[in-house]
Formats: C-alpha cells, structure tokens, sequence
C-alpha cells in the first residue's frame, strides 16, 4: 500500500477522523475481507469506540482477526490501537448521550469501571476549577448586588437544571422570601414573568442543546426589563448574548449526560454572595427559620 503509513502524527496520537480518512484513501486497495472491515468503521464509527473486536466482527461479518489485520494495515499494532482514540472521544464527550451511554455499558462488560471511577472523579475536579477560574469576585459581587436590591428573583431552569434551580430557591428561602423557581408545576415560564419587571431578576440556565422555552423566557424578560443572570456551558448561547451577568460553567464527564457539578457549585457561590451583600437582618430569619422547624419537629431528635 502506497502512503497510507506515511504521516507527521505519531499513529497513537490520530484522531478518529484521521484514522477514517486513513481507511478511506486505502479501501480500493484492501483485500475483499478488509474492504468488509474498513467499510463497517468508515460507516459506524461510534460503534468502535463501544463494540469488542468480537461484537464488531459479527455486525460487520467478518472474523476478529480481520479487524487486527486492518488495524495493521494502516499503521496500528493492533485493534485495540486502533479502538483507543474512539473510546478517548467518547471518554471526553465529543459525541452524543446515546453513544456515550453504550460507551459506559461496554465498560461494565469488560470489568474496567475503576478507570471511570477515577475518569469521574477527575472531571468533576476539573469542571469546577475550569469554572472559577473564569468568574472574577467583581462579577459575583455585581450579581449578588443586583440579586439583592430586586424584588423579585425567579429562578429559571429545565430538565435537570429544573433541580438545580429549585436548589438554589430551596436555599435562598431559608432567610429571603422574593426567590421563587419558574416554571411551577403546570405553569410556563413566560406567563409566570407576566407581570415582572425592570426591579426583578431572572437566573436562567441552560446548556447544550439548548432549551427553546428558557430561550424564549430570557428574551421575554429582557423586553421587560428584567436584569438578566445567564449561567450556560457555551458563550455563544443566546441567553449569555444578551445577559446582564453571564457565567460559563465547564460539564464535561464520562457520563452521557452533562455534568451539574460546576452549575452546583457556581450556584451555592452566588447566593453566597447574596448573603454577604444582605443587611443583617438576613441572619435573624435565618435563625429564626431554622429554630421553628426545630420547634415543629422536623429534624429527628433521640
């Protein structure tokens, strides 16, 4: 075969979109067996990164050592080589949730879950010191600021960052009543922001993909007003286009979901701001609020 060995990146370091144009320039010279091979990665390559070399030579029809030897063919000590930049790609969250979920199932097959355990670990480490070491304690002062002198903060958040926003309002209602989380149960957004204005506040947050009705809420809220507090994984979102405040969150992880650490964490901080910035009042209601569920039972007492 001509120059398809031939690069000026080491063959451990390709990325899986190399490794398929590697293939593609050498199909019309492979065997009819590797042709078989090469054709089934250049088509499914997520598969690579999920399947064992024995599921994927019986999808593709062919024996395992068909897929060694195509390993070889371009370079590769063998498949396991080849397999290792899709499986980094899927590890790193380069693709989508499905394929990710079939990644993190193929793990368990094998018995290698310490690996994801430590992969875990890592990215949540990493997610949050990616996180503040882009927010400044000038912008969270001037959230928090702005946080405090409203009327009104509601709280915006879909899908998982529904959890996350109620968190937030769970936490602020401990010592300040104008917090609420939007969209109630059975109502929307939009209509909840009916009758709010330029002394009101809204958290929105959303990540990739982005959620149309948070989209739609935060445009809403800046026709009337309202100071804007964005929180997204992206800077080109479009609530972080048009936002007062605009804090970028790191979710990376080897789940195949995004990951609510930062947002968690970048939360918890902004209210811890609020609080700071609160009159002293704050510190009374919150005494107050903790020695009446004492007094009506709620904590277990032996």
């Amino acid at each position: 075969m001509s120059n398809i060995n031939q690069t000026n990146v080491p063959i451990s370091q390709l990325e899986p979109a190399a490794i398929l144009s590697r293939l593609t320039t050498a199909y019309d010279e492979l065997s009819p067996e590797l042709k078989k091979a090469a054709g089934y990665v250049i088509d499914n390559p997520n598969d690579v990164g999920v399947s064992s070399i024995r599921e994927i030579s019986e999808a593709a029809s062919v024996t395992p050592n068909t897929f060694v030897r195509l390993a070889k063919s371009i370079g590769f000590e063998g498949y396991e080589d080849l397999r290792s930049p899709f499986r980094e790609q899927l590890r790193t969250g380069s693709i989508n949730f499905t394929d990710r979920a079939r990644w993190l199932q193929s793990l368990s097959h094998e018995g290698h879950l310490g690996p994801l355990y430590a992969d875990m670990v890592k990215a949540a480490i990493d997610n949050i010191e990616q996180t503040f070491s882009n927010i400044s304690v000038e912008a969270l002062t001037q959230a928090g600021d702005d946080i405090w002198n409203s009327r009104q903060v509601f709280t915006l958040g879909v899908g998982v960052h529904n959890a996350n926003a109620s968190n937030f309002t769970y936490l602020a209602r401990t010592g300040m009543v104008q917090f609420q989380t939007i969209p109630s149960a059975g109502g929307t957004a939009i209509d909840e922001l009916a009758w709010a204005n330029e002394q009101d506040v809204l958290i929105a947050i959303t990540c990739a993909p982005f959620r149309e009705e948070v989209v739609t809420a935060v445009k809403v809220a800046r026709e009337q007003g309202l100071t804007i507090v964005a929180i997204s994984d992206s800077a080109s979102a479009p609530i972080m286009r048009i936002a007062d405040h605009a804090f970028l969150v790191a979710d990376e992880t080897p789940q195949f979901f995004p990951s609510s650490v930062a947002t968690i964490a970048l939360l918890e901080t902004l209210l811890s701001f609020v609080i700071a910035r609160a009159d002293e009042k704050i510190i009374d209601r919150v005494e107050a609020f903790h020695k009446r569920r004492h007094q009506l039972g709620i904590y277990h007492n032996d």
